[in-house]
């Protein structure tokens, strides 16, 4: 029998910033990191207005209310095909007679309330700006394409949700096609239909919940999906779920009634919330947390949502040492940092994030004539490769295509395994994932959905010197260029037989001193001026100007 990991949740709550980290056996397996900014968050809802429309992009621009309008494409202006997810794995069912999963319970509708109550359907004669867009949903059903235009022209109020978070310079991407996660729910306030989470595969416990959720009383026209934690909970937990999802919904429409766009209507839990509601599941063995209100405020979520048994579990730690090097999740998020992670092998996984995609690179570690007739080597390198490189996806938080160069393997039963172990590995990802079986210049192709910039992007700027491309001009291309432009200059009527002097960074006029000395005494003698070389810390590696040594005036040299 195997050993059950231990599962650990250490929370590292400060003023500017949040972090969570996931450990199985002291290995980092999931990190998230939230800081303090007004930047639109994925799942956080907005009443926006449309500021124009892209008929060549089929596009909307909408006004959100941060710094940069929204993406709205034409396609999530119409209702979805009901590919709703679970922070990446929900999948809800049609409508009943469709050709997927019935609706809960033998194909009956959940019970809808019309009597007052908490759950009831807000009164329609106070409903104001919130009935009008719910009207709007309700009739998207109809809407094609080409109605787009003249049903949302400019200055449209729209209800939209957050897809993508804003990345580099382009502003979010928002969607029409509204939920909102609980904990054992997700509710859909413009879609009826009733779904269970594909994570569930007991046909027996699928129709246990089916059955719960036909029991529950949901507004007409709203629908539910139960999420994979929901497995073997009691009715109870349900509803008083669905209770605070209805609340929220209720806050969201009184803020729509009462404010003018743009405003934000909904706000997305803050980490320590979406970490109780998306991560804590019964396999949980400890949840370690820092701060006196962090430790408040997750262990009366805990008893609000999980009980005794997980709240138990909760510790609140008081100790001087940071709990992440307390834990090792320092030392391991240093490696998500680097570009090359080490395998056990004794091989190697580059990572490079580019703006088109993700590039990374596998290598063994071992000269190439060494390997070349040990398939069995290099199968194990590829299979390593793919378990790290599943892991470094996740803790990096990077996304859209990535490109995987595996070591060339010549057994096709070696590159199909290679592929089943990538796909099986990626189905733990908590984002949308495709993969592509390996091609025959030996690349795995796949894709990850992105929510926001990753990890990298988020706590590193660009670098001052190499603006990001990691190069700079060598100190001789700098020598060879300040030679030139010098030859240039002193070829001109007005500079011949006057003094002049070059600054430049002192990594390059040491070049200058030194190999290019004779070099520079030659263009002296050739051209009758005299010249001199100061350095200057403050300038860039590449960057040098001329100066007129009489006045201190910098010149500027017409070409």
């Amino acid at each position: 029998m195997s050993e059950k990991l231990l599962t650990q949740i250490i929370l590292n709550s400060e003023k500017l910033e949040t972090r969570m980290a996931l450990l199985r056996n002291h290995r980092l397996e999931e990190y998230q990191l939230e800081r303090v900014d007004n930047s639109p968050k994925p799942g956080s809802i907005y009443l926006g207005r449309i500021i124009n429309l892209e008929p060549s992009l089929q596009a909307a621009f909408v006004d959100i209310g941060a710094g940069r309008n929204a993406f709205l494409h034409y396609h999530d202006m119409l209702v979805c095909d009901h590919e709703i997810v679970e922070v990446g794995k929900i999948a809800a069912a049609p409508a009943a007679g469709g050709d997927g999963e019935t609706a809960a319970g033998n194909g009956k509708r959940p019970r809808r309330r019309g009597r007052s109550g908490s759950a009831a359907a807000p009164d329609e004669g106070k409903q104001g700006k919130a009935l009008e867009l719910r009207k709007r949903a309700s009739n998207r059903k109809k809407l094609k394409m080409e109605d787009i235009p003249s049903i949302y022209p400019p200055g449209t109020e729209i209800l939209v949700q957050v897809e993508k978070g804003e990345i580099g310079s382009k502003g979010a991407r928002v969607t029409t096609n509204i939920s909102i996660a609980g904990r054992y729910l997700v509710l859909l306030p413009y879609s009826p239909h009733i779904g269970l989470s594909t994570k569930i595969d007991n046909a027996q416990e699928r129709e246990r919940l089916r059955k719960i959720l036909a029991a529950l009383e949901v507004p007409d026209g709203m629908g539910l999906i139960c999420r994979t934690v929901g497995e073997g909970r009691k009715s109870a937990f349900f509803q008083n779920d669905l209770e605070l999802l209805l609340d929220s919904w209720r806050n969201l429409e009184h803020t729509v009634n009462t404010r003018k766009a743009p405003v934000q209507a909904y706000s997305e839990p803050n980490l320590i919330e979406r970490t109780v509601r998306d991560f804590l599941t019964d396999d949980i063995d400890q949840i370690v947390i820092d701060g006196n209100d962090g430790y408040e405020r997750i262990s009366s979520l805990l008893d609000r949502f999980g009980g005794r048994k997980l709240s138990g579990k909760v510790e609140h730690y008081r100790q001087a040492q940071p709990i992440f090097e307390r834990y090792k999740v320092t030392s391991q998020l240093n490696d998500v940092m680097r570009r090359e992670v080490k395998l056990p092998s004794g091989g190697w996984i580059c990572v490079d994030e580019t703006e088109a995609l993700i590039a990374i690179d596998v290598n063994t570690g071992h000269g190439k004539r060494q390997i070349t007739d040990q398939p069995e080597l290099i199968l194990k390198t590829n299979l390593e490769a793919a378990d790290e490189i599943a892991r470094q996806l996740k803790l990096r938080d990077v996304g859209g295509q990535v490109v995987i160069d595996f070591i060339d393997m010549r057994s096709a039963h070696d590159r199909d395994e290679v592929f089943r172990s990538m796909k099986k590995l990626m189905k733990q990802d908590r984002a949308k994932t495709k993969i592509l079986p390996l091609s025959r210049l030996g690349l795995m192709e796949m894709t990850r959905q992105r929510e926001q910039e990753s990890v990298l992007d988020r706590v590193f700027d660009p670098c001052p010197c190499c603006r990001g491309s990691g190069l700079i001009k060598s100190a001789l291309t700098m020598s060879v260029e300040i030679q030139r432009e010098l030859h240039r200059v002193l070829l001109c009527r007005e500079w011949r037989g006057r003094a002049l002097r070059v600054v430049m960074h002192p990594v390059v006029l040491e070049r200058l001193k030194n190999e290019d000395a004779a070099l520079l005494d030659e263009l002296e003698k050739s051209t009758g001026n005299d010249l001199s070389f100061r350095a200057d810390p403050s300038l860039h590696y590449e960057e040098f100007h001329f100066v007129d040594p009489v006045s201190g005036n910098r010149i500027e040299v017409r070409s």
